[in-house]
């Protein structure tokens, strides 16, 4: 599956982009100035998307991703 694929698959799930997940992701602190706190570990996002989202574990790395700055 494309990275794309995932991002669509996503949206198509929670009607979230990844930008209303960095958002979202801003208030629990994960995301500091526009950027992946450096404190955060990848496990906390993906198992707070997992809970939260119901998202599986590679959508949830896909999302991850984004707050690293991958696009495509």
């Amino acid at each position: 599956m494309s990275f794309q694929a995932y991002i669509d698959n996503i949206k198509a799930k929670t009607g979230k982009t990844p930008a209303d997940f960095k958002k979202l992701a801003e208030k629990k602190g994960f995301i500091v100035k526009g950027e992946l706190n450096p404190k955060t570990k990848a496990t906390e996002v993906t198992n707070w998307l997992k809970e939260e989202f119901e998202l599986g574990h590679g959508h949830a790395m896909a999302i991850y991703a984004t707050f690293k700055g991958k696009t495509s």
